[in-house]
């Protein structure tokens, strides 16, 4: 469902990988009766046509039900979790003198690093 990587790809915008996401949360949040009946129906295959012309645009993660927006807030959190240091933290380097100390990859890095965590936090408040 997820892929290799067994991750999701997240934008500015919207879920890059959002077909992944939406399955994911859609079984992940089911019942075990639920998820029983949808699979012994096969509908893997079988998803409404509005559901595959969806897009999961900020907006639309916004409007998540409660069970869907508490399993990715609590994914971002552990996410966030695996990191060494804060959003805080990465910003205050990013605007020190240290920054300058760094070599040239500790500081794409740096941006990469900083940039994944706003894109994180930015999800939890949607999920909020």
């Amino acid at each position: 469902m997820v892929g290799e990587e067994g991750a999701f790809v997240l934008g500015w915008d919207e879920v890059l990988t959002e077909e992944e996401l939406s399955m994911t949360l859609k079984v992940l949040c089911m019942s075990e009766e639920e998820f029983k009946e949808y699979k012994e129906q096969d509908g893997w295959e079988e998803d409404s046509e509005e559901e595959e012309n969806s897009t999961l645009s900020n907006e639309a993660l916004s409007r998540l039900k409660t069970p869907c927006k508490k399993l990715l807030y609590d994914s971002v959190l552990l996410t966030l979790e695996s990191y060494g240091s804060d959003l805080k933290t990465e910003q205050d380097l990013l605007n020190k003198a240290a920054y300058e100390q760094l070599s040239r990859r500790e500081q794409q890095a740096l941006h990469v690093r900083y940039g994944q965590k706003r894109i994180l936090h930015q999800l939890l408040e949607l999920v909020r």
